[in-house]
């Protein structure tokens, strides 16, 4: 038999339902009470909270409810934009109580009991204002000026997050790896030694592949007793947006996995559910190991304020869950406590509700960005003079020559070598520099990496500082991020640039983010290398020939650089570390890999393609080319040849037959530098140009001649005769067939000769 449902309750929103439950649950409330003996005193018989406690939670729930209520009824006023609540996940305010402040958090979108209660913590912040000036997208917003509705607090050490679904949980183990890890390099952390990180996420979220990532990396790490002291707190409400999860399912899942320890509380009750979460917080931070907290939820009002939940679910499913909500679990204690009466309740209420309106309307005053500027000024910061002066900083000389064993065998002074031996140098050359750099992949320690770039490394620095992952490139780049977050400079490597596609979110949508959601207040500086592109010869196939550059050029704030010479690679090496170590930023090097071992230019044996390697000082600038001018030394105008990569000693070849086939005095210009792409640059390079050519080995529908082009047409030199030879429209196959799909020798020089026809 069904209850009926009351007149009242239909065709009215689920907020106004649910705020109308409570008062009128207060207000007919009849139990018996419970006489208080002191505010230290158990808040009920048998809790482990006390009344304070208690009092303390009950308040930062209720500030939680209020912003969902307000937020609900202000948006519709456009003075509010985002009505994802944190109704049903209140009790998430007690794993705020039960950790610190300098515990970092990473946080599902439903926190706001949490916020509210970590903000009691440092005396003389207000949740309630920092929460309206953020739902009212105001710049004076402390956690991201304005950018994006964020939990978020660089004094509380909740590191901003939007609306992505799990992909924050890698971050959150690298962090917690990364805590320790610092302890072992010596490295001073900005937190207490026995930090832990948090990390919570719905039910739903813990089916995601980048969940399961950081769930299996966390138990892969404590299996062989390395700690990762992290908190996973799953907010099990039992459905996500509106497929509901499998009764029993998260514990069924969890409850019994190795080396992911599992603990439940019901977060629908704090007077019993405190000391289960407390049990949990405890054990991550004195075992060090990662810790599974199943914390019971309900959600009410909806997955977001424009999800009408009457339209998809039975209005008896909704009154049952309504009648599941926390807070009036938390009135029931409050009121048979003796700690309020229902008169003083229903006054904190009106009171805690006023108090949310109240800021909201000060925040729908306050300015909004209202310029581009403003917009993307915390994105991609380049501060040109302080970049330069670290890449060239050389007062570590005492740390080189005992890297490299004395002044003699400083790589200066050696012969010229060839790409993959360059880069290796200047990887010893910057870990010497920077003592709290890491450098770690999949096969990069004991062996080297896959074509010995990282040789020696291991040896130099200990496996402290060089070492082997999981092979998974999404915790390779969430373990970046973790050490970013406590001061480190990590240089990950991701094998092959085909790799980078199964994780590309950890860089799009987290790391290069967080300035910007951040408004520049944290950062995740780091070096990422990547064996890339085409032309391997025996050891083929798409997985290993991958010229799919726009992934990354897509990503608004990653810096791409791309060398094609040994020389260029540590000098631009040294400048992507300090524009790391200076402005934060996030960095993506590509390696060609077909160029790693390539000594000769024209012909066998005239180690054309090998280089001398630059002394510390030296530096490219961010946006250099470098330009090549005919062999003759005439800086002429017949022909300029843009590109970069495979293509340069290619285009090289095509100069020298240009010449003695047309008499053309050819410039060809290695770009060096993907992402962003030096538009002024390229203007100049090609203004006194008779006919321009780019040499692009990316694809025809998504390279990077579209942007060269775009750059020349913009600075009006679009009528100068153009021709663009680029990769084709396919993955890459084996063998030589791998060679028709790119552009060769005899394409570009052919297409040369079409334009002097």
């Amino acid at each position: 038999m069904t209850t009926p449902i009351p007149a009242r309750m239909r065709g009215l929103n689920r907020a106004e339902i649910c705020d109308q439950n409570f008062i009128e649950f207060v207000r007919d409330w009849r139990g018996g009470i419970q006489k208080l003996h002191s505010p230290d005193s158990p808040v009920l018989q048998g809790s482990m909270l006390s009344a304070t406690a208690f009092d303390e939670l009950l308040r930062s729930q209720l500030i939680s409810r209020h912003l969902d209520l307000m937020a609900r009824v202000l948006r519709v006023q456009n003075k509010v934009f985002y009505t994802i609540g944190s109704s049903g996940h209140e009790g998430n305010a007690m794993v705020a109580r039960a950790t610190r402040h300098t515990d970092p958090a990473f946080l599902h979108y439903r926190s706001g009991g949490f916020m509210a209660e970590r903000f009691r913590q440092l005396p003389g912040m207000d949740p309630v204002m920092d929460s309206a000036l953020s739902f009212a997208a105001s710049k004076d917003d402390p956690a991201s000026g304005g950018r994006h509705k964020v939990w978020g607090s660089k004094p509380l050490w909740v590191l901003p997050q939007t609306s992505t679904i799990a992909s924050h949980l890698p971050k959150a183990l690298g962090t917690a790896i990364a805590i320790e890890q610092a302890k072992r390099i010596g490295h001073v952390l900005p937190i207490p030694a026995d930090s832990i990180t948090v990390c919570s996420f719905g039910d739903a979220s813990s089916n995601h592949a980048t969940a399961q990532t950081a769930f299996n990396a966390a138990a892969w790490t404590a299996y062989q007793q390395l700690p990762a002291p992290v908190l996973f707190v799953c907010e099990d409400n039992g459905i996500g947006i509106s497929v509901k999860t499998p009764r029993d399912w998260i514990s069924a899942n969890f409850e019994h996995r190795r080396d992911l320890d599992y603990f439940y509380a019901d977060g629908l009750d704090l007077a019993h559910g405190w000391a289960d979460v407390v049990r949990a917080v405890e054990h991550c931070r004195q075992t060090r190991r990662p810790t599974f907290l199943h914390l019971r939820t309900t959600r009410i009002m909806g997955h977001a304020g424009t999800d009408f939940e009457i339209e998809w679910r039975s209005l008896e499913e909704l009154v049952a869950i309504e009648s599941t909500d926390p807070l009036l679990k938390s009135a029931d204690i409050a009121l048979r406590s003796g700690l309020y009466t229902a008169e003083s309740l229903l006054e904190l209420y009106e009171a805690t509700r006023k108090r949310c309106f109240d800021a909201a309307e000060d925040a729908d005053r306050r300015p909004r960005l209202t310029s581009l500027a403003e917009v993307m000024a915390p994105l991609a910061p380049y501060s040109k003079s302080a970049v330069m002066l670290e890449a060239s900083r050389t007062d570590y000389s005492e740390a080189r020559k005992k890297v490299f064993g004395g002044e003699e065998k400083l790589p200066e002074h050696q012969p010229p070598k060839h790409l993959a031996i360059q880069i290796n140098q200047a990887l010893h050359d910057l870990m010497a520099k920077y003592p709290e750099t890491l450098l770690f992949g999949e096969d990069v320690a004991q062996k080297g990496g896959v074509y010995t770039v990282t040789k020696g490394l291991f040896k130099t620095f200990s496996g402290k500082r060089v070492f082997n992952t999981l092979l998974d490139e999404t915790m390779i780049l969430g373990l970046a991020q973790g050490y970013a977050n406590m001061g480190m400079l990590p240089i990950p490597e991701i094998q092959y640039l085909a790799y980078f596609h199964n994780a590309c979110d950890q860089i799009r949508g987290e790391a290069a983010s967080l300035q910007f959601f951040s408004n520049g207040q944290y950062r995740n500086p780091m070096v990422l290398r990547i064996a890339s592109l085409g032309y391997q010869r025996g050891f083929g196939g798409h997985f290993h020939n991958d010229n799919s550059i726009t992934a990354l050029r897509d990503i608004p704030g990653l810096v791409v650089a791309c060398p094609s010479r040994g020389d260029d690679a540590a000098m631009m090496l040294r400048t992507l570390m300090a524009m790391a170590k200076v402005d934060g930023r996030v960095c993506a090097f590509l390696e060609p890999i077909a160029l790693y071992m390539t000594k000769d230019l024209h012909a066998a044996g005239d180690g054309g393609w090998l280089t001398a390697y630059p002394s510390p000082e030296k530096a490219i600038a961010f946006g250099e080319g470098r330009v090549y001018a005919s062999e003759d030394g005439a800086l002429g105008d017949d022909l300029v040849v843009f590109t970069f990569g495979n293509a340069v000693p290619m285009c090289l070849r095509a100069q020298r037959a240009w010449k003695e086939a047309l008499g053309w005095n050819v410039r060809v210009i290695d770009l060096r530098w993907l992402q962003p792409l030096n538009e002024t640059f390229i203007a100049e390079q090609a203004k006194t140009a008779k006919r321009i050519m780019v040499v692009d080995e990316g694809r025809r529908s998504a390279g990077v001649g579209e942007g060269i082009i775009t750059a020349i047409v913009e600075a009006g030199l679009g009528a100068t005769p153009l021709k663009r030879v680029v990769g084709a429209d396919t993955f890459t196959p084996l063998a030589g067939a791998a060679f028709l799909v790119l552009p060769g020798d005899e394409e570009i020089i052919a297409a040369g000769k079409q334009m002097a026809n």
